[in-house]
């Protein structure tokens, strides 16, 4: 009784220094923004470094080998960051690493099986726009699957607008007007599992370094992948410098965006950091079209009907009711 008593006093100068930081709505856009502007880039980064490496978009195999050694990578620099910040090897739990199989599942081994092949099959502006549908998949997944917070009229009209604004870029007459399972369809498939793996970290970190079961989830699924596409015969039949650096950068991308993306929704609700996904589709339009030459792919009135739709819907989701308050 004593005891605790004393601790009382130095447990908030000890935690909320860091948790308050965290909270606040000028560093979660910040820090959302950073991670949104490195997933923007990786649809033409993807394309540039398959190019690069001399991988077709039918080759399968090899595409699995990339994705493969592009997340172990990214999972050895995030724990490797992390170690030398907190001067000690970061490693979670023995009881923790069925966390860590089912996060693997749902983020990396799923969610890029089937991102991969929908992107190689899919242009960069549409398929960006397409993964844009994780932001409302996300928040839906937390609130009618998990229960961790309350679906509400606000929120189902958010994301019923912003996916409107999905479904627009996928009724083009340019591209055939048609949604293809191998292309669209697969990406949209990968951003359901993006939305599981979102409210599993959310439970998970609350019992688990974030960063630690980022780093090791990404180990496993990036060895599983590699593991199959060597199995069915991947390979790179151009192994170059500005290949080998494509997929380096690829895998700071999801080592360094992943984490922080993991640390935030450890300290705020799901939905108010998924609803910075807005930038992802913007992010990887502008890129797209600068590094892919994609800027004639979609009629650009289209387009940014489809990018209001979407920005509009995390408008209304985002907004809190006057009455709630802040905390």
């Amino acid at each position: 009784m004593v005891s605790n008593t004393m601790r009382a006093p130095s447990s908030p100068h000890a935690e909320p220094a860091a948790q308050p930081l965290l909270t606040h709505t000028w560093c979660v856009a910040l820090l959302a923004m950073v991670c949104c502007a490195l997933w923007g880039s990786a649809i033409p980064c993807i394309k540039i470094g398959c190019s690069l490496l001399g991988i077709a978009s039918t080759d399968v195999p090899s595409e699995f080998l990339f994705a493969g050694l592009r997340f172990m990578l990214a999972g050895a620099i995030a724990l490797v960051a992390a170690s030398i910040a907190e001067r000690r090897p970061i490693r979670v739990k023995r009881s923790s690493l069925g966390m860590v199989v089912r996060l693997s599942l749902a983020q990396t081994i799923v969610q890029y099986a089937f991102f991969y092949i929908g992107v190689s099959h899919a242009s960069g502006v549409k398929g960006t726009i397409v993964n844009a549908s994780s932001t409302f998949l996300t928040i839906l997944v937390a609130t009618l699957v998990f229960r961790q917070e309350r679906m509400d009229a606000r929120k189902l009209a958010g994301c019923l607008i912003g996916f409107a604004g999905v479904v627009l870029v996928n009724l083009t007459g340019e591209l055939g007007g048609a949604v293809t399972l191998t292309g669209e369809g697969f990406i949209l498939i990968a951003s359901l599992s993006y939305a599981v793996s979102s409210s599993l970290i959310r439970v998970y970190s609350q019992r688990e370094n974030p960063v630690a079961l980022s780093g090791y989830q990404f180990l496993l699924g990036g060895a599983v992948l590699a593991g199959a596409g060597i199995a069915l015969g991947g390979r790179f039949e151009h192994v170059t410098a500005a290949g080998i650096g494509m997929l380096l950068y690829l895998a700071c991308v999801s080592g360094i965006a992943y984490s922080l993306w993991s640390i935030l929704l450890k300290y705020n609700p799901t939905s108010r950091v998924a609803i910075f996904g807005f930038m992802n589709p913007i992010f990887g339009v502008v890129l797209s079209s600068a590094l892919l030459g994609e800027a004639g792919a979609l009629p650009w009135q289209q387009t940014a009907v489809a990018l209001v739709l979407i920005t509009a819907g995390i408008v209304i989701v985002n907004r809190v009711p006057k009455h709630a308050g802040s905390r």
